[in-house]
């Protein structure tokens, strides 16, 4: 980021009065050139046993396998974004229940955070999105372990199909570290069943 975005005149990367952090800022203008996380939210739609899976047709990890999810836009819930990324990825139209929010994931290293919604398949007419280059239903001895896309995909997968056998879906969210040599480590921080217990 170089230029302000209000005067067009050149940005300095310096700690703005009364913040605690280096942000763009326009000696200008006065304007300060926020940077903040970004949301990627998706569905994880179910039909019988099965997951609705897409193949990915562009990068990061073309051609590994994936839930159909993407960036949050302006304007739309988290819940809304998830569901235009199914319809838009994989031509699924999804069922969403109330109890639908299913797995959050913290990113700091990359700035993001990922939201997953569980969700139920209304039929079977689905299709490859411009950005997919398949979709398919796979049952959980069939899911492509070895080829998915990315870590907190491949974590959601692994606790719905432990969550399935036992008839619980509780929300769980997790922080995600990057380390040297692209090592990722997943660490659970809070769990809705353990909420539960305490409860009773």
């Amino acid at each position: 980021m170089k230029y302000c975005q209000y005067c067009a005149n050149r940005l300095t990367f310096r700690i703005p009065d009364g913040d605690n952090r280096e942000r763009y800022c326009c000696s200008s203008c006065g304007a300060i050139a926020y940077e903040n996380p970004k949301n990627v939210v998706g569905t994880l739609p179910a039909y019988e046993d099965k997951l609705l899976l897409c193949k990915r047709a562009i990068e990061p990890r073309r051609g590994k396998w994936t839930l159909p999810a993407g960036f949050m836009e302006n304007g739309e819930s988290s819940l809304e974004g998830a569901l235009r990324e199914t319809k838009e990825e994989a031509g699924a139209k999804v069922i969403i229940k109330p109890n639908s929010l299913y797995t959050l994931f913290n990113l700091p290293s990359i700035n993001q955070v990922y939201i997953f919604f569980r969700a139920e398949l209304a039929d079977l007419n689905f299709a490859p999105g411009v950005e997919s280059e398949e979709v398919d239903l796979f049952s959980e001895e069939d899911i492509p372990w070895g080829e998915i896309a990315f870590p907190v995909v491949k974590t959601t997968i692994t606790n719905y199909f432990e969550d399935r056998r036992s008839g619980h879906f509780p929300v769980r969210m997790f922080d995600v570290h990057h380390h040297a040599g692209r090592r990722v480590t997943t660490e659970i921080i809070s769990d809705s069943s353990s909420q539960s217990i305490d409860r009773n």
